[in-house]
C-alpha cells in the first residue's frame, strides 16, 4: 500500500509501471536512439571540451554505476556480499571501463577496454582489429575468451563476470535496482529466453568464424568479404546498439533490468552453458521455505527461485547471474550461494557419519 504524499506516490509510480515509469522508459529510449543514431550529443560533448559523444557516453555510465552503487551499498550495508559486490563493480567501471581505455588514448595507444571480452565486444576476436593491437592485448583478448572467462564460470559460476565485473550488469545492479523486480517470470519468457540468447550467441559464433574465414582468404575473394562485413553491420546495428542499448537499457522502468542480459547477451548464454556444469549452485536448506515469494519476486532473470526452495532443491541455472539478492530478501534464510564441488552419494554418507559437511561452501 503506497503512503500518501505526492514523493511517494512518485516512487511507487516510477517503479511499478506507472505513467512516469512509461515516461521515463520513453525518455531513456530516446537518449540511447540519440546515441546511437544521431551527432546531437557529439555536439554537446564538444561543447563542454570533451572529444567525442563516447566519452560522454563512457562518463554518464560511470557516474549513473557511482551513484545508483553508493544507493544500493546503503541499502543492502548489513550484507557484506552486496556491499564487497557492488563496490567492486564501481571500481572495475571506473578503472577499467572508463579511466585506463582513455589514459591508453592519451598516451596515444589502442583505447583498449580490459573488462570486456568476447563475445560480448565482438572486436575483440575480429582479425583485422585485434592483430593490429600490440602482442599483450593480442594475448589479453585471446587468452581472455578461450580460457580465462570459461575457467572462472567453472570455479565460481557466471557470477564472477555478470554480476561483479561486466559493464552491462554493473548498471543493472545499481542504477537499475529500483526496477530489478520487474522481470517477467512467465513460463513463456522462459522458453523465449532459452531460444533468443542461444540464438544470437549461435550468429556470434557464426559471425565469428567468418571473419577469420573472410581474413584468412585475404583479396582471393571479395564476394565473401562483403558480405561478412554486411553481416557485420547488421549484428552491430541490431545487437550490439538496439539489443544492448535501445531495449535493454531502455526499457528498465517496464521490463526489469536485465532484458539484454537474459534474453540476448552472448557472453551469458556462453558463460551459463558452462555455468551448468561448474562448481556453482544456490543451496536450499531443506523444509524451511515458507512461501513468501520474495526470491521469486526479486529475482532479476526472472528464475522462479520459489519453486526449488518449496521442492528442498538446490539448482543451478544457466540464467542465474549470482547476484544473492534471493538470498537477501529470504525472511528465514532459506537460501545460500555456494561453490561447491559434487559429491558421491556414499562419499556424502561417509563424511557426514564423521560429522563434517558433504561440501564446503565458499562464496
Amino acid at each position: 500500500m503506497t503512503r500518501s504524499g505526492a514523493r511517494h506516490w512518485l516512487l511507487h509510480d516510477v517503479k511499478n509501471r506507472g505513467v512516469t515509469a512509461w515516461l521515463l522508459g520513453g525518455l531513456f529510449t530516446a537518449f540511447y536512439l540519440a546515441l546511437y543514431f544521431t551527432d546531437w550529443l557529439t555536439l554537446v560533448a564538444r561543447g563542454i571540451g570533451l572529444d567525442n559523444k563516447w566519452t560522454l557516453y563512457g562518463a554518464l555510465y560511470t557516474l549513473a554505476v557511482t551513484a545508483g552503487g553508493a544507493y544500493v551499498i546503503r541499502k543492502y550495508r548489513h550484507n557484506r556480499y552486496q556491499v564487497v559486490r557492488t563496490l567492486v563493480v564501481i571500481f572495475v567501471q571506473a578503472t577499467f571501463a572508463f579511466s585506463i581505455p582513455h589514459l591508453l588514448k592519451f598516451f596515444q595507444q589502442p583505447e583498449y577496454y580490459f573488462s570486456y571480452f568476447w563475445p560480448l565486444k565482438m572486436d575483440y576476436l575480429t582479425p583485422s582489429y585485434i592483430f593490429s593491437l600490440p602482442l599483450p592485448f593480442v594475448l589479453y583478448s585471446f587468452l581472455g575468451a578461450v580460457l580465462l572467462a570459461p575457467l572462472l564460470a567453472v570455479l565460481f559460476g557466471k557470477r564472477w563476470y555478470c554480476s561483479w565485473v561486466c559493464g552491462c550488469g554493473g548498471l543493472a545492479n545499481t542504477f537499475g535496482e529500483p526496477w530489478r523486480h520487474l522481470s517477467d517470470r512467465s513460463s513463456l519468457a522462459w522458453r523465449i529466453e532459452k531460444v533468443t540468447i542461444h540464438t544470437v550467441l549461435g550468429v556470434s559464433l557464426l559471425l565469428t568464424a567468418l571473419l577469420f574465414v573472410s581474413w584468412g582468404a585475404g583479396k582471393s575473394h571479395p564476394e565473401l568479404a562483403r558480405f561478412t562485413a554486411g553481416f557485420q553491420s547488421f549484428y552491430a546495428l541490431v545487437v550490439s546498439s538496439l539489443l544492448a542499448g535501445v531495449v535493454g537499457v531502455g526499457l528498465y522502468p517496464i521490463g526489469g533490468t536485465r532484458i539484454w542480459c537474459r534474453f540476448f547477451c552472448p557472453m551469458a548464454a556462453l558463460l551459463g552453458l558452462v555455468q551448468k556444469f561448474g562448481r556453482y549452485r544456490i543451496r536450499v536448506k531443506e523444509n524451511m521455505c515458507i512461501s513468501c515469494g520474495l526470491c521469486s519476486k526479486y529475482c532479476e532473470m526472472g528464475i522462479d527461485v520459489r519453486s526449488y526452495a518449496q521442492a528442498n532443491q538446490s539448482f543451478t541455472r544457466a540464467s542465474c547471474v549470482g547476484c544473492g539478492l534471493c538470498a537477501e530478501v529470504c525472511p528465514r534464510g532459506v537460501l545460500r550461494l555456494e561453490n561447491a564441488r559434487a559429491v558421491d552419494p556414499q562419499e556424502a554418507m561417509l563424511v557426514q557419519i564423521q560429522g563434517a559437511p558433504a561440501a564446503r561452501p565458499l562464496i
